[in-house]
Formats: structure tokens, C-alpha cells, sequence
């Protein structure tokens, strides 16, 4: 019985652990969405210079 009781805690406490990680990178993500929002007076210029693609065209240099 013992064991169907400690399995039971063990149980439960990682329950409680998983649930704090899930509010923890919540939080977190929502830190870090207010923090990309910025002020509303920059200008798209700043929020496309994190875009995956380059800016122009670049020629490759001539070895």
C-alpha cells in the first residue's frame, strides 16, 4: 500500500511541476511579445530587418 500512496505523491508532484513549466514559458513568451511590440512610432523599416531574406541583392565576390 505504501507504494500505491508514494506512486500517488510522485504522481501529483509532477503534475504540479509541469503545470509551473507551462505557466513559466508562458509567461515568458508573453515577455517576450511585449518586448517585440516596442513603441508604436518606429517604422516598418526596424520591425522587416528581421526577415529572413537579404535586404538586396548581393553580388558574389570574385575570388
Amino acid at each position: 500500500m505504501i507504494e500505491i500512496e508514494y506512486h500517488k505523491m510522485r504522481s501529483a508532484q509532477l503534475i504540479r511541476e509541469a503545470e509551473q513549466e507551462r505557466l513559466a514559458r508562458k509567461i515568458a513568451r508573453l515577455h517576450r511579445a511585449a518586448r517585440h511590440e516596442g513603441p508604436a512610432g518606429h517604422d516598418s523599416a526596424a520591425a522587416e530587418s528581421h526577415t529572413d531574406r537579404p535586404r538586396r541583392h548581393r553580388i558574389p565576390r570574385t575570388a
